[in-house]
């Protein structure tokens, strides 16, 4: 009989499988609801440890640096995603700046602080303190972190302004791209296998 340690419920269909050990690009299905139940993750906790603390520093970058410069006749402005949350917050949409803000800078900061205090602990054989609660939040906080909804607006914009003003991409823009590329690589893919870590 197969323990607890060896067996994974689909979370959109309760239905029990048992884990399979998976070779590089393989993926376990669910038979009934045809839901994702396992995937190969190919990075050990020093990569995703590493790879956290590198999104941890372009997040600063994604926030504190312009994600595009305006010029129009020798007046020049640059906006970063704060300025674009206080932008919003003026306007009659007030409720979209606090939704914007969560999804493009709280949720993915939070996404980072928990990864590296679970995995800072897992380097050391360690289940961390609240291992529980963290791995809760990071299931929750996964659809509310959009940073690929905003790169590609900010793309839009930049596009869209470019035929009518001097528009220049900033570091915040670049950052922000790489930044999506690795949420997705090691906060938005399966993080259930975190569980089997000592």
């Amino acid at each position: 009989m197969s323990t607890p340690e060896q067996l994974i419920i689909c979370e959109h269909c309760d239905c029990v499988y048992q884990k399979a050990l998976l070779a590089k690009h393989q993926k376990t299905v669910c038979t009934r609801c045809g839901g994702v139940l396992q995937r190969h993750n190919g990075l050990t906790v020093e990569q995703r440890l590493a790879l956290s603390f590198t999104a941890a520093v372009l997040w600063l970058f994604a926030n504190f640096y312009p994600v595009m410069s305006i010029s129009l006749q020798g007046l020049k402005n640059s906006a970063t995603l704060w300025d674009s949350v206080l932008a919003l917050s003026q306007g009659p949409i007030t409720f979209m700046a606090m939704v914007a803000a969560i999804s493009i800078i709280i949720a993915p900061a939070f996404q980072l602080m928990l990864l590296i205090w679970v995995l800072g602990f897992a380097l050391t054989a360690r289940r961390s303190p609240a291992f529980k609660l963290c791995m809760r939040w990071l299931e929750t906080l996964r659809p509310w972190s959009m940073l690929e909804v905003c790169l590609l607006g900010a793309m839009v914009a930049v596009f869209k302004l470019a035929g009518m003003l001097d528009v220049l991409p900033g570091i915040g823009l670049l950052a922000l791209a790489v930044l999506s590329l690795l949420m997705i690589r090691i906060a938005g893919r399966d993080i259930r296998d975190l569980w089997d870590m000592p």
